[in-house]
């Protein structure tokens, strides 16, 4: 499992997926990628007989399939991820169409954990972390951003999530898996690799079990777990590889919701000014422009 969905790390700033917002595309992938690769099988199957009329209709249905999902969830606005921005050492983030931000330096996180019981479900923990952030010109208006799903995670994996975090902003861009900074990308290109591990699992599954062939002189080296994750591997990889890209249309669209003042700050080249400066030097414009009040 990776610890945060991370869309872009690069040296100057760190993309995290919104939340939900990181499952778009799957409804794209399972009816393009599974209903959609049936009936095309079907329409194929029609085709190699001769029966063309019915084979075309077929074919119709596969492509509608695709297509239509497709359009209404990239057609359908996407809010920006969430910004960790090296250069300027603030976090941004955009919610109905407002900007919020925090200043890096002095940041604090909360990260807790709940825990259900159930006579089915049995023992389900979730654990949160967030941060405190303020919209734009408006810092009375605050809210507490949460990193990512808080389902199925634990309070050690949200730690750990925070500290991958402190390791980019204080020691990165690049840094070894005990948060040093480290002049080779290696680390941080292995853990990216997780996050797009469900459209190599056929890959990755091959792999082991050509490892174990090797490693057993081809005697007892298949198991069933290695059998069945190659069967899913290869059933869900046009789903898979569909959803991601889907999701990386969607993803391209969002960019551009931006507004030009955080653009600007992820130009290598680009201010370096804070948001909160921005802020603080308005208010005193402000200040210096009111009228005093007589006694």
């Amino acid at each position: 499992m990776n610890l945060l969905d991370i869309e872009e790390h690069n040296e100057i700033y760190l993309e995290v997926a919104n939340g939900g917002d990181s499952y778009k595309g799957m409804l794209t992938g399972m009816l393009g990628g599974m209903s959609g690769l049936m009936f095309l099988c079907i329409s194929a199957y029609f085709f190699w007989h001769g029966r063309y009329q019915p084979a075309l209709e077929v074919l119709l249905i596969a492509i509608s399939l695709f297509i239509v999902p497709f359009l209404w969830e990239v057609l359908r606005s996407v809010p920006p991820p969430i910004l960790f921005n090296r250069r300027t050492r603030e976090v941004y983030f955009q919610h109905d169409d407002e900007l919020f931000h925090t200043p890096w330096d002095g940041i604090a996180a909360v990260a807790y954990q709940s825990q259900m019981m159930g006579p089915y479900t049995g023992d389900m923990r979730h654990a949160s972390l967030e941060i405190l952030v303020q919209c734009f010109c408006h810092p009375e208006k605050q809210l507490m951003l949460s990193l990512g799903l808080p389902m199925g995670k634990s309070l050690e994996l949200q730690e750990s999530s925070w500290e991958y975090l402190r390791a980019y902003m204080n020691n990165g861009p690049w840094f070894d898996e005990h948060g040093r900074h480290s002049d080779s990308d290696v680390f941080i290109k292995s853990q990216l690799e997780i996050s797009g591990s469900g459209t190599k699992l056929f890959k990755n599954t091959w792999e082991r079990i050509f490892t174990e062939y090797k490693r057993n002189d081809g005697k007892n080296f298949l198991d069933f777990a290695d059998f069945y994750l190659l069967i899913m591997g290869i059933l869900f990889s046009p789903m898979n590889t569909i959803q991601k890209f889907t999701y990386s249309v969607a993803k391209r669209r969002s960019r551009k919701l931006w507004p030009k003042l955080v653009m600007e700050r992820l130009e290598p080249n680009g201010p370096t000014t804070r948001l909160i400066d921005i802020e603080q030097k308005k208010n005193l414009e402000q200040q210096r422009q009111s009228p005093e009040k007589p006694d």
